[in-house]
This record gives C-alpha cells, sequence and structure tokens, in this order.
C-alpha cells in the first residue's frame, strides 16, 4: 500500500514537471539602445532579445511594439515572426528583434516607458511587458519681463533670460495680436544665439495698458529642432510713471545745459577780449614814454 502511494506521487511530481516543461514561456530583454540616451524628434534603435523560445510548444511567435506616445514606427513593419524551436549561432535559443523607433519632438526628459506585445501560435491571449527607453530632453526653458519702458519713445524693453542647461540658436521674440499691447512696426524680433544662463533683449515699439502680455519664445535646439513656447509678462505702469515726466522734460534740460555751455562760452571769449584791449592799451601808453 505504502509502494502504491509513493508511486502515485511520483508520477503526479513527474507529470506536472513534464507539463511545465512544455510551456512556452519566452523571456525578453532590451538588449541595446544606440544613441543613448535618445533625442526628442530623433530616431533610436533599439535590439530587443527573446530567448527560452526552443520549446517545440512555442510554435510560431508573434513580436510588435505597441505605439504609443512619444514612441512610432514611422511606416516600418512592425509585427515580427519566427519559428519556435529555432536557433541562432552564439546565441543559443535567442531571437534578436531590431526596430528603428521614432522619438517625438515632444517627449520628456528622462526613463521613458516602450510596450511590446508577442504571443505564440495556439496561445489564448498576448503578452504585454514594458521597458525604458533613456530619453534626454534639449528643450529649454526661460525667464522673460519688462526691462523698460519710454512713454517719449514707446519703447518697449523685454529682458530674457535662458535659465537650462542647454544653448540655443536663432532666438525669436515675438508678441502676437492682443488687447493688452499695441505694437507698431515688427512684432518679431531676431535677438540671435544665447548660451545658458545668459540674457539678452528685444526692442519693441509699442503702446501697452496694464495687464498680462502672451509672448511667444521661438528657439533652435541643440540637436537642430524649432521649437516654441508661449510666456506671460506683466506691464505695471506704476514702474515707469514716475519717469513719465522726467522723460517729457528731457529735451528741455539738454537745451537749458546746451544754453548754459554757451553762456559761458560767451563769458570767457569776451573776457579775453577784453584782457587783449586792455594789453594793447597799456603797450601804447608805455610806448608814448
Amino acid at each position: 500500500m505504502r509502494k502504491s502511494v509513493v508511486l502515485v506521487a511520483f508520477v503526479f511530481l513527474l507529470s506536472i514537471s513534464f507539463a511545465n516543461a512544455t510551456i512556452c514561456d519566452p523571456e525578453i530583454t532590451l538588449l541595446n539602445q544606440d544613441p543613448y540616451p535618445a533625442e526628442p524628434g530623433n530616431y533610436v534603435n533599439i535590439v530587443f532579445q527573446m530567448s527560452e523560445i526552443d520549446n517545440p510548444e512555442c510554435g510560431q511567435i508573434f513580436f510588435e511594439i505597441i505605439e504609443e506616445f512619444p514612441f512610432s514606427l514611422k511606416e516600418q513593419q512592425n509585427q515580427k515572426t519566427i519559428q519556435g524551436n529555432t536557433y541562432l549561432t552564439n546565441f543559443g535559443s535567442s531571437w534578436l528583434i531590431p526596430y528603428k523607433i521614432a522619438i517625438d519632438e515632444n517627449a520628456l526628459d528622462g526613463p521613458t516607458k516602450i510596450k511590446v506585445r508577442y504571443s505564440y501560435l495556439g496561445s489564448s491571449s498576448n503578452m504585454v511587458q514594458d521597458f525604458n527607453i533613456e530619453i534626454e530632453d534639449y528643450r529649454s526653458d526661460f525667464e522673460i519681463y519688462v526691462k523698460d519702458y519710454s512713454y517719449t519713445t514707446h519703447e518697449l524693453t523685454l529682458e530674457i533670460l535662458n535659465i537650462k542647461d542647454d544653448d540655443v540658436e536663432a532666438l525669436t521674440i515675438e508678441i502676437p495680436k492682443q488687447e493688452n499691447i499695441q505694437v507698431k512696426g515688427s512684432n518679431r524680433i531676431v535677438v540671435g544665439d544665447l548660451d545658458s544662463n545668459e540674457y539678452t533683449t528685444a526692442d519693441f515699439e509699442a503702446t501697452p495698458q496694464n495687464g498680462d502680455i502672451k509672448v511667444n519664445i521661438i528657439y533652435t535646439d541643440l540637436v537642430g529642432v524649432r521649437r516654441s513656447l508661449e510666456k506671460i509678462v506683466n506691464f505695471d505702469s506704476s514702474f515707469f510713471s514716475e519717469r513719465k515726466t522726467d522723460q517729457k522734460g528731457a529735451p528741455t534740460g539738454y537745451i537749458i545745459l546746451i544754453l548754459i555751455i554757451l553762456i559761458a562760452a560767451i563769458w570767457i571769449f569776451l573776457k579775453k577780449q577784453k584782457k587783449k584791449k586792455e594789453r594793447a592799451r597799456r603797450n601804447r601808453g608805455m610806448a608814448k614814454l
């Protein structure tokens, strides 16, 4: 009786081991990413490795990328297939699966999940697994504010500071049409390149009102992508109203200063002429003696 129980248990365990051995259970790893980190707006080459596919139960295996932001295949063939029980030289029972993935230019910085889906012939469901693709974001950010405004010339000066670690090229400042400000002439100023943690200014001829003003900042990043972002600056006339009278009175002050200099020059000239006449008179008196 005891021998029969042991024999049944042995057969049961053996059957479980045999059943597990026949289950198709591939293992997938992200083998390589090039470049590392990837760049928004560019492509990244990635290679997956699927192993443990030598089991005959795997049959034909299907593999594909789940296209979700920020990754896309740009009309490349997505689904790939391979027969199970396939051996590759130097890789044993492994399948190397390469893809060239496009990364959206608005992708964020840091590790970003990419999902893959796979199945095998005869399976009732798909398996989904995700991996991290490292992305480095080259988008910049800026601080912008009203530096100066002249009520005489209607010149509005905006100061822009590049607060990110990357330099930018072809920086352009644009004031779109809006109620709070009327721009005369061009509403777009190209200020050129701007290094990290450096600032520059842009001058517009405009008549602003108190309140928020929308400003578009357009630039080219380190990977050559043309980007834009909207900023809000606040115009408060009280910061410039005390200078309003001074600015209007500035031409009068210049005139007064010029008059003072002119009067001083005339006085010096007349004084020199008077000395010359006195010297000539003394010389004539000495000649008579």
